[in-house]
C-alpha cells in the first residue's frame, strides 16, 4: 500500500511511499522529450514534455509507479484493490491501459487543467501490459501547484474528483476516504480546551494532546487521516533543504516498518521507497527502506532533448558518517 502528498513553499512539491513486499527492480528513470511511446489503441499524440520518476522498465518501456514532468505537473499511481475497475475499449474514446495513463497525461499536459480535458474522453481500458505483468487495479493522485485531483475507473464508471486535501492513501475509494475526515474535525495541533463537562477540573498534562484520537495503524484510511492532518499543520521555511526535509517528515508519519505488517510465506509490507519531487525545478529526492540519507536526480542535468530513457539504480545501503 501506498501514500501519495503534496505540499507547497516557494517550491512545489510532490511523493510518496511505495509500501510493499518487494521491489521489482525499479530506478529513477528520465524520459526525455523524443522518447518514442507508443500507445497501443491511440495514434500517438504529439509528446512535448520530458519527465522524471521511478519506474521499473520492461523491454524498453517505463512503468512509471510517479512522476512529473518539465512544467510542475505530477502524477502517482497507487493501489486501489477490490475498488479498481478497468473497462473494454469504446468506441470514440481515448483507450488507453493502465499503464500508459501516467505518460500519457504527463507527456502531453502542463496542468491540471490541461489534464481535465484528456480526461473528458477518456477510457481506462482492461487490458494488461504483459502475461507476466498483469492488470494492477490503481487509482491515481493528480496535482500541480493550483490544484490536485483524483482519478478512479470503478465500476460506475470513470471518476475524477477535486482533491482539496493533495492526499491520497489506497481504500476506500476517494469520497469516502475524504468523508472521513469529519471524524476528526476535533483534532489540532493546540492543546486542547476542557468541554468534558461543567465544573469538572480537566488538565493537560504533556505537549500534543490536541492531537489525541489521530489513528496511528497502517490501514489506508489511517494512514489517508495521519497524512493530511501532518501535511495540512505542517511548517517550513522556503529554502529548498528545508521543504526537502519537512516534505520527508510528513512521508515519514506514515511509514511501514518490516514486521508490522505480515502477508504470510515470510513476506511483509514495508515502505520500499520515500521519494520527494520538486515538481518546479525537476529535482527527484528519494530514500530507500535502507538507506535513509536522501538522494537526488536532477533531470535539468541531462539532454532532455534525446531519445533514450535515462536511468539511474537506487543508492539502497545506509549511508552511515562517522562523526568522531
Amino acid at each position: 500500500m501506498c501514500t501519495a502528498v503534496t505540499y507547497q513553499t516557494k517550491d512545489f512539491y510532490f511523493g510518496r511511499t511505495l509500501d510493499y513486499d518487494f521491489s521489482y527492480g525499479d530506478e529513477i528513470t528520465i524520459t526525455p522529450r523524443n522518447y518514442p511511446f507508443h500507445f497501443r489503441a491511440c495514434p500517438d499524440p504529439r509528446l512535448r514534455y520530458a519527465m522524471i520518476g521511478m519506474a521499473h522498465v520492461a523491454n524498453g518501456y517505463p512503468l512509471y509507479y510517479e512522476a512529473v514532468n518539465e512544467k510542475g505537473l505530477g502524477m502517482a499511481g497507487l493501489n486501489f484493490p477490490g475498488n479498481g475497475v478497468f473497462h473494454p475499449a469504446k468506441e470514440g474514446m481515448d483507450n488507453i491501459a493502465q499503464f500508459e495513463l501516467i505518460p500519457w497525461i504527463l507527456r502531453q499536459c502542463g496542468s491540471v487543467q490541461e489534464a481535465r480535458v484528456l480526461l473528458g474522453n477518456l477510457n481506462l481500458w482492461n487490458v494488461s501490459f504483459s502475461e507476466t505483468l498483469p492488470l494492477a487495479s490503481l487509482h491515481w493522485l493528480l496535482s500541480d501547484r493550483e490544484e490536485s485531483v483524483t482519478i478512479e475507473s470503478v465500476e460506475e464508471g470513470f471518476m475524477v474528483y477535486d482533491n482539496p486535501v493533495g492526499v491520497l492513501t489506497n481504500n476506500p475509494p476517494f469520497p469516502q476516504q475524504l468523508f472521513a475526515l469529519n471524524n476528526y474535525m476535533h483534532l489540532s495541533p493546540q492543546d486542547p480546551k476542557n468541554t468534558f463537562a461543567p465544573g469538572l477540573s480537566l488538565e493537560t498534562y504533556c505537549r500534543g494532546m490536541g492531537a489525541l484520537g489521530l489513528p496511528g495503524d497502517l490501514s489506508s484510511q489511517s494512514r489517508f487521516v495521519r497524512a493530511c492532518f501532518v501535511k495540512l499543520n505542517s511548517l517550513s521555511g522556503d529554502g529548498e533543504s528545508e521543504s526537502v526535509s519537512q516534505f520527508f517528515h510528513i512521508l515519514n508519519s506514515v511509514d511501514q516498518q518490516r514486521g508490522c505488517c505480515i502477508l504470510g510465506d515470510g513476506k511483509y509490507e514495508m515502505t520500499i521507497y520515500t521519494c520527494c519531487c520538486n515538481a518546479t525545478k525537476g529535482i527527484y529526492y528519494y530514500t530507500s527502506y535502507n538507506n535513509h540519507q536522501i538522494w537526488a536526480v536532477d533531470m535539468h542535468r541531462e539532454d532532455l532533448n534525446g531519445e533514450e530513457l535515462i536511468r539511474y539504480s537506487p543508492i539502497t545501503e545506509e549511508q552511515i558518517r562517522i562523526q568522531n
